[in-house]
Order: C-alpha cells, then sequence, then structure tokens
C-alpha cells in the first residue's frame, strides 16, 4: 500500500518531554531550531498533528520564518472536538486544512465543518475508537501528498513509530530538564533492546543551544500488530 514518507520532527527536553505535567510546550526550543522546523514545512505536502496538539497550543501549522508554500494541514481528530476558533480554522484556513474522523464524528459537526470549507474524511474505527493512520496514510497518498510531516502531539508520535509508519525523524532536542511532564513516546510494546527503534545516517546539528539529531528510521522487528491508530 502507497503512502507518504512521513518525518517525525518536534523538540523535547533532555529528559524526553514534549511539555510540563500541566501541558505547558510553548517555547521548549529556542528561536534558531524554530526557523529549521518551518524550514521542514516549507519543504513538506502536508503538515499532521493530533487534535490534543491543536486544543492545546492552537498551533497555526503555516511556513512563516522562511520563504515557502504554506503545506496542506492533516487534523487527527476521531470526534471532531477541534473548536471553530482554531487557527487552523480561522481568516480561511480551514479552506487548507484536512480533517481525519472516523463514524464516531457527531453529524451536525461534520455539516459545521464542511460549511467552513474544511476536507473531512472518514476513515474506519479501530478497536479503541482511534482512526486508522495506514488507511489515511494511503488516502493522503491518492491524493498526491508524497511527503508528510508529523509535530505531534505525543498519541500521534507513539502510534507511528510503534505500527512502523514513520521513515525520518528529525528530533529537536533543547537543554532543559522538566523531570515529570509529557513523555515524548509512550509505550511501543519494545521489551528486548534488539527491538529497538533504530536511528540511521545520523547527522547532529546545533541551531543556538538546541541540537538537532537527525537520521532515517530503521525497525528490526516487524513485530505482529497490525492496527495503527491515533485519536
Amino acid at each position: 500500500m502507497s503512502r507518504p514518507l512521513v518525518t517525525l520532527s518536534y523538540a523535547q527536553t533532555l529528559d524526553g518531554r514534549l511539555a510540563t505535567r500541566s501541558g505547558s510546550s510553548q517555547w521548549i526550543s529556542g528561536t534558531e531550531s524554530l526557523r529549521f522546523s518551518h524550514e521542514l514545512r516549507a519543504a513538506s505536502d502536508a503538515l499532521m498533528v493530533g487534535v490534543g496538539t491543536v486544543l492545546a497550543d492552537d498551533p497555526r501549522l503555516t511556513v512563516r520564518l522562511v520563504p515557502g508554500t504554506d503545506p496542506l494541514r492533516v487534523i487527527v481528530d476521531s470526534r471532531l472536538r477541534l473548536p471553530d476558533n482554531a487557527a487552523v480554522l480561522r481568516d480561511g484556513a480551514a479552506v487548507g486544512t484536512l480533517i481525519a474522523c472516523t463514524s464516531a464524528a457527531p453529524q451536525q459537526r461534520r455539516v459545521q465543518l464542511a460549511e467552513c470549507g474544511v476536507t473531512l474524511i472518514e476513515t474506519p474505527a479501530l478497536a479503541d475508537g482511534r482512526v486508522d493512520l495506514a488507511y489515511l496514510l494511503a488516502i493522503l497518498a491518492e491524493r498526491g501528498i508524497a511527503t508528510l510531516m508529523v509535530e505531534g502531539g505525543a498519541q500521534l508520535i507513539t502510534s507511528l513509530l510503534r505500527h512502523r509508519l514513520a521513515d525520518r525523524l528529525a528530533l529537536t532536542v533543547a537543554p532543559k530538564i522538566l523531570g515529570t511532564g509529557i513523555a515524548a513516546v509512550g509505550d511501543l510494546g519494545i521489551e528486548h533492546l534488539d527491538d529497538a527503534c533504530l536511528l540511521e545516517g545520523v547527522t547532529l546539528t546545533h541551531y543556538g543551544v538546541d541540537l538537532i539529531i537527525e537520521g532515517h528510521l530503521r525497525y528490526r522487528h516487524v513485530g505482529s500488530a497490525t492496527e495503527t491508530g491515533s485519536p
């Protein structure tokens, strides 16, 4: 099944946190590395986040710090919790926004979003009610999306890694320690080191005080999991 080249790109602390325990995450990284993220946005056909990231940070998901065209915004939102005042819907942004939901999404909300200009895609619901990410990626490929950048949140990052759907990693590590907080990556079902996700062709680049780690993801063991989901 064809799918886009998927790059995970997010910022975390030295101890692997995306945010504090209260959910505060702006800004973990510095200005220089933020510019790098916008360069990746400009080079991508589409940019995907989970609805939890939108609810917490209300990002615009546009290219602002460098020249370039805004990517298609893709929001994974199984029950259409996205609020009307979200930045990805304001000022005409809805026309460039695609939302992936499931049959659990209320019909009235579907109509409201469609009237705003949003493109809705319904995917099969997995056993836990989440969006089928493999199905979604296949649909994006059919729509001509060749490169997809994923910025978060933790559930989406974890699902893509757990089910071997991510191809590249561009990780920003900020010199900060939070202790308790939201972990960037959750349970991947890995019990042995031999099953770890590997990063190959690694490059290390300093952007201000932050360190960018880039490389290609390789999975030694595919495992038996077949379902790929996120909120």
